[in-house]
């Protein structure tokens, strides 16, 4: 138990001294200091703290995945990719949830075209590429390799673009050492082209920042040491750009670029002595403006200082369309010079010559000029941001509809893990103030934004980190409360509606002409601070007075301190004390009231009991001591009287009858007493079997003479009848059918008859007897009703013997007088019934989660036609194995076959239903390169495969190999020979050619013997760091209209700022 507040409890005052003085202190409101109070009257921009925007971010992690790095938007289809250390995620655009995942290595390049996504990763420095489907990331549809198109080594930048006609523009390190970085244009239907190879006046220790396709060219925007500084090193910004249809030179630069130029980007401090950001961060360019953003820092060793300029398109153009800058030997100054095509458009490409008009002379003077004389100037004279003593990372721009004005609002994200939005504007009021600064990590973690994107038509900022993927969204205006609050902001986002007295947007006000913004001045922190209690200080023991003993507790506090009332904020509410703990001794309770006797008669016991819980000791207080139970004896002088009981049963007497179901009884008495509980007979049925039958037959009647002729001759007739009846009820006597027998006596007296004499008397008189009338049956009645309603019951109908009845001896009716009929054959009516549950089946699942059901069916009985079925469900399913499994993987498969590219799979599949985080990590699929025994000899320009039997070797082999040596050495000299005499008649600075006219790059590519002219360029330029191409035929589709780039940059790598410790980052342009 814990004690807030200090009630009924007296504190020794030496243990507790010092904490009452420290709670004394802390309820105190401090008086300001006159420094504290001018700290309250300076001006900071606000702030959003981490808590307070977290419930507006949604966010995405993985575990065990970092390096968050790669974002490549695509609306379309409402999903986020995302590139990270080892994995490729796909990712909801609503909330960031995770669609997809597939295992990769360090993705490089990102980027999102058409139905594909084109990636590229380190593979442990094996660089590969690979095109995918958008919407199933395990689908690969092409595999390329990645020299040139992605750094061997994470930790090296690269950028890449992908043009609407499918080639690829790369700026990296093609190199494993990082020292040849190159431009590289490869795929589509162009030949492949690069920067020239070691040659620093072209990049000299570049750090590529990104490359964008605009128009006719394809710029690339990187930093670079400066090779025309003369005092000392320097980095400078640099832009450059390259013609989408150059082909390369003829001889001199053949195999590349032929319309490489570039310039320098300033962005820089006004005053006589400027102050220069000379290192380009990151880009945004906007292409509704033509204008491209930029974020420049001063280097890692000086200060730290950070500035964002904007430079529109024309102030580029016009650079390139300035003078060149020269240099005409190593010892010489750079000089201008001027430029012999001042307005250089690129051209269209001839069908006959695509390079006819690359003259000698042309070529030369392309080598000498490249670097721009001419500075890119910025749109303003000033940044239009600076801020000291920080560096920033990325930049996004999104552009919004004010109440007046269209507003460019920036996205700057930090080195220290904080997003920064500020105006970009001309007005001096707002230059360099920010509206707010968004916390995005916990307190006291730091650490650089990696990426920056922006979805403008949902109004979405993505940030990519070390350890996941954040969405932040853009305006919050519902956070302000009140029309102060609203307005004071700043933000282009919002304004406050008069009619619905709340902050909105520009889309959801009710009225534009109620709707307000005042965007006039900075936006000021608010810096009361309110007092919120700090940590508790550790438990320590105290005394305390309970009555006649004391005891010990143990107690803490807390101050007022974290932070402080500031500004007039209000002071901490709270105990700032708490006691814990505290020793007590025990004590009885009262003693019960005596609990009832165990007997109602005869010696029994009571007990009363009571308990040491008043109180109960707790925290070494002393336990109670004595009986917590007492009995005693009860009802001494109360003898039971004699018990009342019933004797056993007696035997069961005869049946009542010998069969058709009796009863016979037992008997049994009360003993001492007549009022016993109960009854004293019992009876049960007996000889439940039916009775036999019995039948007797009564004597026969005299015979009697009927149809008597006139001779005398007649029939006589006697009867008889049967009686049935059960010998258990002889009253249940039953008629049986009346017996006739018939005779005839002839008149000659052959046949003696007994009524000779009657019927001689009769003939005698002469008189004979009436008319005989024999009986006749009169009509049928009705049916009787059914004796059943279904399943077959009988009806009867009956008939007398009246017309006419039998008289003067005539015969009776022949037949039955009672006729039965079958009625009603049709089935009873039935009403469904379940039948009994099946066995539970086996569990779907080992582990993780199955299920198993069990089944019953309507045939308990079945519903007959017409009536009701049954109600409820058929089948039951009841969880089963939810026990987590171990790893969740099947097996892996046996290796699949090569195919034609040298790639070997294997897969496997997840037993578990539903695997948690933990399980089933990893990718379903593997490939590897197919192990060969032999070594692969690639032939540059043969097609035809040719086989060779290996055997053993024979002087005449040795003596061809030798001779064979020794003239391929000689022929290897005198070409070098030539080649050198050649260089010297040469500029060695050049590498740039500017056609000496705009159509000289007239060229289709769709002739085969053009293209196979190019065939040796990338051995020749790649293979002198041993690369092989195996991209010469694998071009991608036209139809698209977009223009996809992404590009990487860590941490700088030159020699004077690199930094090994320093983690890759990369970033996305928009274009």
């Amino acid at each position: 138990m814990v004690v807030s507040r200090l009630k009924a409890i007296s504190l020794s005052l030496p243990s507790l001294f010092l904490l009452a003085f420290h709670l004394s202190a802390s309820q105190n409101v401090p008086e300001y200091s006159e420094a504290e109070h001018q700290q309250c009257v300076r001006k900071e921009h606000p702030t959003i703290a981490f808590e307070d925007l977290k419930p507006w971010v949604s966010n995405f992690t993985y575990p065990g995945v970092h390096d968050f790095s790669q974002l490549a938007l695509d609306a379309n289809r409402n999903q986020l990719i995302v590139g990270a250390r080892n994995y490729l995620f796909r990712l909801s655009l609503h909330n960031v949830s995770l669609i997809q995942e597939e295992c990769q290595n360090y993705v490089r390049v990102l980027i999102v075209y058409g139905k594909k996504v084109f990636t590229c990763g380190t593979n442990a420095f094996s660089p590969v590429c690979s095109s995918r489907q958008v919407g199933n990331l395990s689908k690969i549809i092409d595999r390329i390799n990645g020299v040139a198109r992605c750094p061997y080594d994470p930790r090296h930048n690269s950028t890449a673009v992908i043009t609407s006609r499918g080639e690829l523009y790369a700026a990296t390190v093609i190199d494993f050492s990082g020292r040849d970085p190159a431009i590289y244009r490869s795929l589509g239907n162009v030949p492949p082209l690069r920067t020239a190879q070691y040659n620093s006046k072209w990049l000299n220790e570049p750090n590529f920042i990104a490359a964008y396709d605009i128009g006719l060219f394809t710029y690339f925007f990187f930093r670079e040491n400066a090779v025309e500084h003369d005092c000392g090193k320097t980095v400078y910004s640099r832009v450059a750009r390259v013609c989408k249809n150059d082909i390369g030179g003829r001889f001199l630069l053949e195999d590349t670029w032929t319309t490489f130029m570039k310039a320098r980007l300033n962005c820089s401090r006004a005053g006589e002595i400027p102050f220069y950001y000379n290192e380009l961060q990151s880009t945004f360019y906007l292409p509704e403006q033509d204008l491209i953003y930029g974020v420049f820092t001063t280097n890692v060793n000086s200060i730290a200082a950070s500035a964002v300029c904007a430079f529109n398109l024309s102030a580029i153009t016009q650079a390139f369309n300035g003078p060149f800058r020269y240099q005409e030997n190593p010892r010489s100054a750079w000089l201008p010079t001027l430029n012999p095509i001042p307005n250089f458009q690129c051209g269209t490409l001839s069908d006959d010559s695509p390079n006819e008009n690359l003259t000698e002379r042309v070529l030369q003077d392309a080598q000498r000029l490249f670097l721009m004389n001419d500075v890119v100037q910025p749109v303003t004279v000033d940044p239009y941001v600076t801020q000291d003593s920080i560096r920033f990372s990325k930049l996004v721009v999104d552009i919004v509809q004010g109440k007046d004005t269209l507003y460019h609002v920036m996205y700057i994200g930090t080195e220290y893990g904080t997003i920064l939005k500020a105006l970009s504007t001309t007005n001096r009021s707002l230059r360099s103030c920010y509206l707010e600064e968004m916390q995005i990590l916990p307190d006291g973690q730091r650490e650089a934004i990696k990426s920056l994107q922006i979805l403008h038509s949902d109004r979405s900022l993505f940030v990519g980190l070390n350890n996941g993927v954040l969405k932040i969204p853009l305006e919050r205006c519902s956070m302000y409360r009140t029309e102060g609050e609203c307005l004071g902001a700043r933000d282009p986002y919002c304004g406050w509606d008069n009619k619905q007295k709340r902050c909105t947007t520009i889309e959801d006000s009710s009225n534009m002409s109620l709707w307000t913004q005042n965007i006039t001045e900075c936006p000021v922190k608010n810096l009361t601070t309110n007092g919120r209690l700090g940590p508790w200080s550790p438990w320590q023991p105290c005394e305390h007075s309970d009555g006649d003993s004391t005891g010990s507790c143990m107690c803490r506090s807390r101050s007022c301190d974290s932070p402080r009332p500031r500004c007039g904020g209000r002071g901490c509410e709270g105990a700032r004390i708490e006691v814990a703990n505290c020793s007590r001794n025990g004590a009885w309770t009262p003693w019960s009231s005596w609990a009832p006797c165990s007997t109602s008669c005869g010696i029994g016991f009571q007990v009363r009991q009571r308990s040491c819980s008043n109180p109960a000791p707790r925290y070494g207080g002393r336990v109670c001591v004595g009986q917590s139970r007492e009995e005693r004896f009860c009802n001494e002088n109360s003898p039971c009287p004699l018990p009342i009981f019933w004797s056993s049963w007696g035997p069961w007497n005869k049946c009542s009858v010998n069969c058709g179901g009796g009863i016979h009884s037992r008997q049994r008495s009360c003993e001492n007493g007549n009022t016993c509980p109960g009854c004293a007979v019992e009876y049960k049925t007996c000889n439940p079997e039916s009775c036999p039958e019995v039948r007797r037959n009564t004597p026969w009647t005299p015979w009697m003479p009927v149809n008597i002729t006139q001779n005398g001759a007649r029939q006589e007739q006697r009867f008889r009848y049967t009686c049935r009846a059960q010998l258990s009820d002889p009253h249940e006597l039953q008629f049986g059918r009346k017996k006739t027998e018939s005779r005839f006596c002839p008149n000659d007296g052959s046949a003696v008859c007994d009524t000779d004499s009657l019927v001689d008397d009769l003939l005698k008189t002469g008189k004979t007897s009436a008319r005989i009338i024999n009986g006749g049956w009169s009509f049928w009645g009705a049916w009787s009703s059914c004796s059943r309603d279904c399943e077959l019951g009988f009806r009867i109908r009956k008939r007398t013997c009246t017309n006419p009845e039998p008289k003067n001896g005539g015969l009776p009716c022949v037949g039955s007088a009672m006729e039965y009929q079958d009625c009603n054959p049709h089935p009873c009516p039935v009403k469904g019934s379940w039948s009994c549950w099946t066995p539970w089946s086996q569990c779907s699942a080992t582990c993780g989660g199955g299920h198993y059901q069990r089944t019953r069916t309507c045939t308990n009985p079945a519903p007959s036609s017409g009536e009701d079925i049954c109600i409820g469900l058929h089948t039951e399913e009841a969880l089963c194995n939810t026990h987590p499994c171990e790893g969740g993987w099947s097996e892996w498969s046996e290796w699949s076959l090569c195919n034609e590219e040298g790639i070997q799979y294997r897969s496997r599949y997840c037993e578990v239903h539903s695997p948690d985080s933990s399980q089933c990590v990893g990718n379903s699929t593997q490939y590897q390169d197919c192990l060969y025994n032999e070594i692969p000899v690639i032939l540059p320009a043969s097609s035809i495969d040719e086989s060779t039997n290996c055997g053993g070797f024979s002087l005449i082999h040795l003596i061809a190999t030798g001779v064979s040596c020794f003239f391929g050495s000689s022929l290897l000299t005198f070409v070098i020979y030539v080649y050198c005499q050649r260089c010297q008649r040469q500029s060695q600075e050049s590498t740039v050619i500017h056609p000496t006219t705009p159509n000289h790059l007239h060229y289709k590519g769709n002739t085969t013997p053009k293209n196979e002219k190019y065939t040796p360029m990338e051995f020749k330029t790649l293979n002198k760091n041993n690369l092989i191409p195996d991209d010469r035929t694998n071009f991608y589709p036209l139809q698209q209209t977009n223009v996809y780039t992404t590009t990487y940059y860590p941490s700088t790598l030159n020699k004077y700022d690199y930094r090994p410790e320093a983690s890759p980052g990369r970033t996305f342009t928009n274009s």
